[in-house]
């Protein structure tokens, strides 16, 4: 009888490889939430100033004035933001700011006449200030490039939710409750936030629901940040005053605010008081424009991240590319005082606020595309964004000049508005460099206990390591 000695194979060991963990979506929808609540505070203003105006009985010029308010404090804490963001990061910083602004926001319900409610807006944008830099921080940590631009038009989109919500809410709390209790209402809203984050944010690294396929995911196409932050060198914070990319992205979003401001501040009193809309008529279709760039806002981020995906384009023209084609449409605005119907000036609105918020999302990222390292996104972002209130202090107040002047005209405003798209978009065509897409499997990390040559040492092949 034969006996086969021979022993079969052990089966093959299944490559067992876990689901991917997506707790970065979570984090980015608490990032939308909190700029929500972020705009449906200061937009109030905008909204309930009709109402203040008449109680007050203030002219357009300080009309001007109160709106524009919001936007010094807010200005001039956006580096200092950037500072504490970089340092504490945003799970200390965010909670702090959203607590602080809810209480300004509350606190307006007890304004007398215009020098309590700048100081109450004044808080408010101190509190404001860190909100954008602390999203871009966020996203810059949390999703890999290939995903920043999509995740940066999700928490934009709270931009766009918070005006939206506050044309029908404020008005409907103004004519049923009075304007006071809008504000004490919304300021309430922001400690459930506060709740909310303290509870679940965290470093990816520290996370307990991220588990190393998402961790992995999240740092697979960021090789110059890993790298650059695994070697532990801190370069100066000054040496951002010198980085001439870092004044490009100041100067584009200036530009771009000085447009869009005027969704947030006189948008209101110009279909009320030029157009001759009635409260209720404005309380049903204002909040369209804003509506429309939510998705619009989606949209851009898709596309973004589309064309970088596909790798048919350079990183440079993936960002470029929506945003250049979102501000030259946004232009359109230009042409509003010069149409007699009101349902064409609204499509007319509509379209150039969708097209201003179609670049917002590639605007966004671009922090983290420009910035050397992690350690300095918030501060880039902080720099951005300094512009960008810079365009928003200074709207206001010109439209309000304009006003006083040219017999209550918009032509000079819109106008205005139209030629600082264009403008913008030139700054982020001809200025703005970005650099390519580095896999983290094409750049050397040391390991942790790895000392660090000295700045200009070339490391011998034989001692270099990969992760």
């Amino acid at each position: 009888m034969l006996h086969n000695d021979t022993k079969p194979a052990p089966a093959a060991t299944p490559d067992v490889r876990r689901k991917r963990s997506n707790m970065r979506w979570t984090i980015v929808g608490f990032s939308a939430l909190g700029l929500t609540i972020a705009y449906l505070d200061r937009a109030a203003l905008a909204v309930a100033l009709p109402f203040m105006a008449e109680e007050f009985e203030i002219g357009p010029a300080i009309q001007g004035v109160l709106l524009s308010s919001f936007f010094w404090t807010y200005a001039l804490f956006q580096i200092p933001s950037g500072w504490l963001l970089d340092k504490f990061g945003p799970r200390v910083i965010y909670p702090i700011a959203v607590g602080w602004w809810s209480i300004w926001t509350a606190l307006t319900a007890l304004s007398t006449g215009v020098v309590s409610t700048i100081v109450f807006r004044l808080g408010l944008g101190i509190g404001e200030a860190p909100v954008q830099p602390a999203n871009v921080k966020v996203v810059s940590r949390w999703f890999p490039r290939r995903e920043r631009a999509f995740a940066s038009s999700l928490f934009d989109m709270g931009q766009q939710i918070g005006t939206a919500l506050s044309i029908p809410v404020v008005t409907a709390l103004a004519v049923f409750a009075g304007w006071r209790f809008a504000f004490l209402l919304i300021g309430v809203v922001g400690a459930l936030w506060v709740v909310g984050w303290l509870a679940v944010y965290r470093a990816p690294e520290k996370h307990r629901r991220v588990n190393a396929e998402e961790l992995e995911y999240i740092n697979s196409d960021q090789g110059e940040m890993v790298a650059a932050a695994s070697t532990g060198e801190k370069k100066p914070w000054r040496a951002l005053l010198r980085n001439n990319q870092v004044w490009a992205l100041m100067f584009g979003y200036v530009f771009r605010s000085l447009a869009g401001a005027f969704f947030l501040t006189w948008y209101p009193s110009y279909l009320l008081n030029d157009r001759g809309l009635s409260k209720e008529e404005f309380g049903l279709v204002g909040a369209i424009p804003a509506v429309i760039a939510i998705g619009a806002t989606v949209l851009g981020g898709i596309v973004s991240d589309r064309l970088l995906a596909s790798g048919k384009v350079s990183a440079g023209a993936a960002r470029k590319i929506p945003i250049i084609a979102g501000l030259v449409l946004s232009a359109c605005i230009g042409f509003s005082p010069f149409i007699e119907s009101n349902v064409l000036v609204m499509v007319v609105l509509t379209v150039s606020s969708a097209a201003h918020s179609f670049a917002g999302a590639a605007i966004l990222s671009l922090p983290a595309e420009v910035a050397e390292s992690r350690d300095t996104v918030g501060s880039v972002a902080g720099f951005q964004n300094f512009g960008s209130q810079l365009g928003n202090l200074i709207s206001p107040i010109a439209i309000g000049l304009f006003l006083t002047f040219s017999d209550n005209s918009y032509v000079g405003p819109l106008v205005f508005a139209a030629l600082s798209c264009l403008i913008s978009a030139a700054i982020y065509g001809f200025w703005v460099r970005i650099k390519p897409v580095v896999p983290l499997s094409d750049v050397t990390v040391p390991p942790a206990d790895a000392t660090v040559p000295p700045s200009g040492t070339t490391v011998p092949p034989s001692e270099r390591t990969s992760s």
